[in-house]
């Protein structure tokens, strides 16, 4: 899977490059982030999910997956959710775990960031 990073201040900007976040994927998701959280000395990771058009219980998953691998010292919000990847978090409620931005911008200007 294939992602686009950008780390100002002490955020780190993860944009997803795919169409789909699913059972095929959500492995190859889980272990991409992991190692790019890794690399990361960021205690904010804000994950752009604008171009995901799908996402299905196995990519939800993997999101909550790596958020429990980052602990509770980094936090992990989301941003750009396309309207069928909202409506899946909303039905299941994970809109009331994670924090989410209309577009990766918003978090730009919250933070003062770059």
């Amino acid at each position: 899977m294939d992602f686009s990073c950008n780390e100002t201040s002490d955020v780190l900007f993860v944009k997803v490059e795919a169409e789909r976040i699913d059972a095929a994927a959500a492995i190859s998701f889980k272990e991409s982030m992991r190692e790019i959280t890794g690399k990361s000395a960021a205690s904010h990771v804000v994950l752009d999910l604008s171009k995901v058009g799908f996402i299905d219980s196995s990519g939800l998953g993997a999101i909550v997956a790596v958020m429990k691998l980052m602990g509770g010292t980094t936090r992990l919000d989301l941003a750009g959710l396309t309207p069928t990847v909202d409506k899946v978090f909303r039905l299941t409620r994970m809109d009331s775990i994670f924090t989410i931005y209309e577009q990766p911008e918003d978090v730009e200007k919250i933070y003062k960031v770059g």
